[in-house]
């Protein structure tokens, strides 16, 4: 763990490490971009969603954002933490994570990598609409009211059928179990699992994601972070294994050389 005010090498380091980051980001996003599906299928998936949502009884996102849309502050609250609460945030947790958790910023890094490329996969074989481009009752808050998702995320990088999974929520949901689990204070922690809690509310209330587009988020999301864990922990054994085999090695050369000096 790298303690203290951060030398010049550190801010280097965190500098790359972002910059990295920022690439695989945009990388994403343009294959997001290209892989954007058919208007109809995505439309059809999403119908689909909503009859299953019907089903369990659980399609209630009019509802809730009726809750909010009376207000321009509540609208206003839920759009900032949608827009401002996921890669500005992501953006300094990880600068954070760099310079004081490495090890825990390594492997956060490499679920959003995992739970990325499999999220690619789903956005180019089942494109599915937000709850805002359907017929559902509901009102697209974050282009009624800001701009500046737009600016964050240009259109010519944004897929519009990538609702499910919510990687939205799920990146949030990593950033957060991230915090909570390098944090000593009780305030931090309860920060850390307030941030993936307010954005599961603001993907639905915005109109983005349905429900089921956001628990599919966190499922993706934990997955990414068990193969992580899973991709470290086997190279952990096997770095543990070579440094035996380099001491086995090394001891049968001192004993073979105490025979010849003997």
């Amino acid at each position: 763990m790298l303690e203290g005010t951060p030398r010049r090498s550190q801010w280097l380091m965190v500098s790359k490490e972002l910059s990295v980051m920022f690439l695989a980001a945009l990388a994403y996003f343009a294959v997001r971009g290209l892989t954007e599906g058919s208007k109809a299928d995505a439309l059809t998936n999403a119908y689909r969603i909503e009859d299953f949502e019907r089903w369990l009884g659980i399609l209630v996102e009019p509802e809730l954002q009726n809750w909010i849309t009376h207000s321009t502050l509540l609208v206003n609250l839920v759009n900032w933490t949608y827009i401002w609460a996921h890669w500005p945030l992501i953006a300094v947790v990880a600068g954070w994570l760099i310079l004081r958790h490495p090890e825990q910023y390594r492997l956060t890094r490499s679920a959003f990598l995992i739970s990325g490329g499999l999220g690619l996969v789903v956005f180019a074989t089942f494109p599915v609409a937000p709850p805002r481009l359907t017929d559902l009752d509901v009102v697209d808050t974050v282009t009624e009211n800001s701009r500046a998702y737009r600016i964050l995320q240009p259109p010519a990088f944004t897929n519009q059928y990538a609702a499910m999974p919510s990687l939205h929520f799920g990146w949030n949901l990593l950033i957060g179990i991230a915090i909570f689990r390098v944090a000593g204070r009780m305030w931090v922690k309860t920060l850390a699992v307030l941030i993936p809690v307010a954005m599961g509310t603001a993907v639905v209330l915005t109109a983005n994601h349905y429900i089921l587009d956001a628990v599919a988020g966190a499922l993706f999301a934990l997955a990414g972070l068990w193969l992580a864990q899973l991709l470290r922990q086997r190279a952990t054994e096997r770095r543990r294994r070579k440094a035996e085999m380099e001491m086995r090695n090394e001891q049968a050369r001192l004993s073979e050389q105490v025979i010849a000096d003997g």
